[in-house]
């Protein structure tokens, strides 16, 4: 049957599951599930679930099987995989694809065997493993294979990567367990600090997204959103101005570039000289957030720049990988 399979590229995050073929993106859903507790039986997937946050009856559990870019619960994982295969691919009885999954770098061999298990068990007929950053190199198109330093940092929704590499592997890399979703929470303990409101994450996100910057901005921006005073529990209405959220992430965005900087001290000076020609390379859905660049460049001392296809090159990369098994599978991350 192996002649009726195709090939997938999969980019399993905490926040969303990409997947794609050698051709197009073929799906983008947010990674979370919800599931009806007494029979745990899942009730909705994806956006449908992403939409129930916070608006469900005890009976029903809206979860993100995957924490800070690992798996947090394995059977959760396990069929959402085989639920999001099963549309892309049809049929797994008859078309078991082969896959090329992401991981963070530096996961252990437990976390490395957990994801390989669960694409496998979710219907693939073949698996391998990639590092983020890598993929996202592949996807971007960087020269990663030739003995010159390029520099790519993946801003995750839960956890940050940060990777040299040449020659198609990686020279020097750390992750931090720390994404966009921890500059959600920083946003919510800012407003319940200073205001007395509690907001949820789903609308600490939109203050990120809409009014949100990294650095201080010439044009200040402001925002109303509904919270729950802490004190009497009712409504309460809040607004926020974009140099209070610059504040508010003031923070977590530390310990990123914290992270950056860590990666470029433990790199050969050979290699710190290409970067500084080439610049270092942007990308995940925390690279949108403005003045992100300026935050990097002023702290490296290197330009930062963001990539033309941010939220899809890890998933374009793992496809592309899959293809060049033969040059990459020393540099892969074994099961």
């Amino acid at each position: 049957m192996a002649v009726f399979s195709k090939d997938l590229g999969i980019d399993l995050g905490t926040v969303f599951t990409r997947i794609a073929d050698s051709t197009q993106v073929l799906l983008q859903e947010p990674t979370i599930v919800a599931i009806e507790v007494d029979e745990q039986k899942m009730v909705a997937v994806g956006q449908e679930a992403r939409d129930m946050v916070g608006r469900v009856p005890d009976s029903i559990e809206v979860a993100r099987p995957l924490r800070n870019g690992v798996i947090a619960d394995y059977e959760i994982t396990e069929t959402l995989l085989s639920y999001l295969l099963q549309r892309v691919s049809g049929s797994l009885r008859v078309f078991r694809p082969r896959v090329m999954i992401s991981v963070p770098y530096g996961v252990t061999s437990v976390e490395r065997r957990a994801v390989y298990e669960a694409v496998m068990e979710a219907g693939s007929r073949e698996a391998s493993l990639i590092q983020q950053s890598l993929a996202a190199a592949l996807g971007i198109d960087l020269p990663i294979g030739s003995p010159s330093g390029n520099m790519v940092i993946c801003l995750g929704g839960g956890c940050t990567e940060a990777s040299v590499m040449a020659m198609y592997g990686i020279v020097s890399a750390d992750t931090l367990r720390k994404g966009g979703l921890d500059l959600d929470d920083s946003i919510v303990s800012y407003v319940r600090r200073k205001y007395g409101v509690i907001i949820g994450q789903a609308t600490a996100e939109q203050l990120k997204v809409k009014i949100g910057a990294a650095v201080p901005q010439d044009t200040e921006n402001s925002m109303e959103v509904q919270g729950q005073d802490q004190v009497t529990g009712l409504p309460r209405p809040v607004t926020l101005t974009t140099g209070e959220i610059v504040e508010a992430l003031q923070e977590p965005l530390k310990d990123i570039t914290e992270t950056c900087r860590r990666v470029l001290e433990k790199t050969p000076p050979e290699l710190v000289a290409d970067i500084i020609d080439r610049g270092v390379a942007l990308c995940g859905g925390g690279a949108l957030l403005r003045g992100i660049d300026k935050l990097l460049t002023k702290s490296l001392g290197i330009p930062a720049y963001l990539v033309d296809n941010p939220m899809t090159c890890v998933v374009e990369g793992s496809i592309r990988g899959l293809g060049m098994m033969n040059i990459l599978r020393r540099n892969l991350p074994q099961v």
